[in-house]
């Protein structure tokens, strides 16, 4: 799972070490650090925002391995969906119950249609649709766009791609 978590560090010689070096411990991939050596919270500490992929049966062993080393944890935001493409449906999107091409998508556990764009033109001609899905993984998010062409040619709604977060060739 991907995390997102605020720190408070102490303004002293070593400290962003010990709030990163749990992480590796831990099994976890940094994503990315933000330190913000030029703000202070009102405790008098230095903010860090940290990114990062981590197994969740680990991320409570995480949290109390920074605390024993005296970082503080001032928010913590699990990302559970951290995979994302985009297509594009064509036809007659309404009629044709896209609620229901919505549901098997987000019934899977692992993706989701978090985002639809429609443009209704008029009621005898095709429809178009923008739609964004986000997944645990990328093999999750291409299982959903399998579920995704599967569900459209039962409709005969046109399903235009590549997604371009995956790459052409693991379609």
């Amino acid at each position: 799972m991907r995390v997102s978590m605020d720190l408070e560090l102490k303004d002293i010689p070593g400290q962003l070490i010990l709030a990163i070096q749990p992480i590796s411990e831990f099994k976890g991939n940094i994503v990315s650090v933000i330190h913000h050596r030029e703000k202070k919270t009102p405790r008098g500490t230095v903010p860090v925002q940290i990114v990062f992929e981590i197994d969740s049966a680990n991320l409570e062993k995480l949290n109390k391995k920074l605390k024993e080393n005296g970082i503080i944890i001032a928010r913590v935001g699990e990302e559970r969906l951290i995979e994302k493409g985009s297509v594009v449906l064509i036809g007659h999107i309404i009629h044709s119950d896209i609620r229901d091409l919505i549901d098997k998508i987000d019934s899977t556990g692992f993706a989701e249609v978090v985002d639809l764009d429609l443009a209704m033109p008029e009621i005898d001609k095709y429809s178009s649709a923008y739609m964004v899905i986000k997944a645990t993984g990328k093999q999750e998010l291409i299982k959903a766009i399998s579920i995704l062409r599967k569900v459209a040619k039962e409709k005969k709604i046109l399903v235009i791609e590549p997604i371009a977060e995956i790459e052409e060739e693991e379609l």
